[in-house]
């Protein structure tokens, strides 16, 4: 048994490597293909690349993780009934759980790594990831002058070349706009051509100009009186141009580490108390102060218009009436004090429903933002017992169909992989607005597939021909044939 064991552990082990990384390098390109635009041109060194890769390869782990296993799981035990290794096994004796034994307790103990990986080492990688993602996107392309085109990469400064060399090096017809004193074009430097190089420690690039003009255009303090501008023409002259804007800089990590996906489960809870308490307090507050504020807001200025005693309502957020109809304080008021009150009763009104407005729109921020942190306290566990799920999906389904190879099994993987992400992305969405319970909106998925699963594992121990079509066929005729005995006997 022993032998066995080994056997199918070591064939199981290998396949799951082999389908783990081949997913995961899926994920990589489909990701790079998003962001190619924001990593092209722009000189990046090796290591950056690198560093990128690796860490959005981690961020990738949930999705790849259980699609793997499922896709292992086919496909190891595929290939062992079509080379009917498994008929073996059960003709001596040997039953379908004992077969399944181990690699269940392999899944299990992938299920706590995966726990591992999801609370520790994706919160981290997601923060060094998106944040290094963030500095390449922040980054300039690679200084590249192109003919006829304005290049404004430089700070302070556009340069303009009609057309360049075959060198690289050499251009013609150049024109340069210097802003740094922000008055507009008032400084311009024209040249018939020159050369561009870089200096001997590659943090600047030098142009040499040749038979050109400097443009001064002076102006006084206030920009609108105008005097003759200067000119004067050189011969050869250089101007240098730092390349330090296109360096990349990195950013401090300590101002992404709030977001809910950058946090382990200890933190999501300590943050959830505070965003609940805070929440609770701006209800209560809200409640509480209202009618009270208003209600002041409203006696205080109608007593100031009235300039004299009234007798006043208690309800003073009654809602707006027509002109044509009679308050019971007319009989107090003059024409025009009545209209006067009217029309600050009907702004008072409106200002008191534009504060509920924005204070609705703020709890719904703050129950949205304590959803999303609930969201994903949630998956920290959602990744391993999927990865069991997919376990007794994809063993028994390929001890079924017994097809091995990378054919129908990625395909069965696939649709199965495809029908758990749907359902997760829309049950989180109607979770994290409100509109699904957040436990059955998170864990929705796990709860469909899990009894496809109870399913095909006992289909598959109780040796059912799942897949084929005479058993089917035999199965509806019995079914059509009692109901028509039902029939007659009703009828009878």
């Amino acid at each position: 048994m022993k032998i066995l064991y080994r056997y199918i552990v070591k064939s199981f082990v290998g396949t799951f490597l082999f389908t783990f990384f081949i997913v995961l390098f899926v994920l990589l390109m489909q990701w790079l293909w998003l962001y190619v635009d924001d990593l092209v041109g722009k000189g990046l060194e090796l290591k950056i690349l690198a560093e990128l890769f690796f860490y959005m390869s981690i961020t990738f782990i949930p999705m790849a993780l259980p699609l793997a296993l499922l896709l292992a799981s086919l496909m190891c035990f595929g290939n062992f009934g079509e080379h009917y290794e498994l008929v073996a096994m059960k003709a001596s004796g040997i039953s379908m759980w004992k077969v399944m034994r181990p690699l269940v307790i392999f899944s299990v103990m992938l299920s706590g790594l995966a726990f591992i990986i999801s609370n520790d080492l994706i919160p981290v990688a997601t923060l060094k990831g998106r944040t290094l993602l963030f500095d390449v996107q922040r980054k300039k392309l690679a200084f590249n002058i192109k003919e006829g085109v304005y290049y404004k990469d430089i700070e302070n400064y556009v340069i303009y070349v009609e057309k360049k060399g075959e060198d690289g090096s050499s251009i013609y017809g150049v024109k340069i706009y210097e802003h740094a004193d922000r008055l507009g074009n008032t400084k311009i430097i024209t040249a018939d051509s020159g050369i561009m190089s870089l200096s001997p420690n590659q943090r600047n690039i030098i142009f040499t100009l040749y038979n050109g003009y400097n443009y001064t255009d002076i102006t006084n303090d206030d920009f609108k009186v105008k005097r003759p501008f200067e000119r004067m023409s050189f011969k050869q002259e250089q101007i240098k141009f730092s390349l330090q804007d296109f360096d990349m800089t990195r950013s401090n990590e300590d101002m992404y580490k709030s977001y809910q996906s950058m946090m382990n489960i200890s933190q999501l809870s300590r943050s959830l108390d505070s965003l609940e308490r805070r929440y609770d307090n701006k209800q209560q507050a809200f409640t509480e102060n209202f009618p009270r504020r208003w209600a002041n807001y409203n006696s205080l200025h109608t007593e100031q218009e009235l300039g004299k005693n009234v007798p006043m309502q208690n309800d003073t957020l009654i809602p707006a009436l027509p002109k044509t109809l009679e308050w019971p304080l007319a009989e107090h008021l003059d024409a025009d004090i009545r209209n006067n009150v009217m029309e600050m009763a009907i702004s008072s009104a409106q200002n008191a429903k534009e504060n509920v407005s924005f204070n609705k729109m703020d709890l719904q921020s703050q129950s949205e933002n304590i959803n999303k942190h609930k969201k994903e306290w949630h998956k920290k566990f959602t990744l391993s017992i999927a990865c069991i799920i997919f376990f007794f999906i994809g063993a028994p389904l390929g001890t079924i169909i017994r097809k091995g190879g990378l054919g129908l099994p990625v395909v069965v993987s696939v649709l199965f992989f495809v029908v758990y992400y749907i359902i997760s992305t829309l049950s989180e969405q109607m979770a994290v607005f409100g509109n699904l319970n957040m436990f059955l909106g998170i864990w929705m998925s796990s709860l469909v597939l899990f009894p496809i699963g109870l399913f095909l594992t006992f289909k598959a121990t109780t040796d059912a021909a799942l897949f084929d079509g005479d058993s089917w066929k035999r199965f509806f005729q019995n079914l059509f044939k009692k109901k028509h005995e039902k029939d007659v006997e009703l009828n009878t």
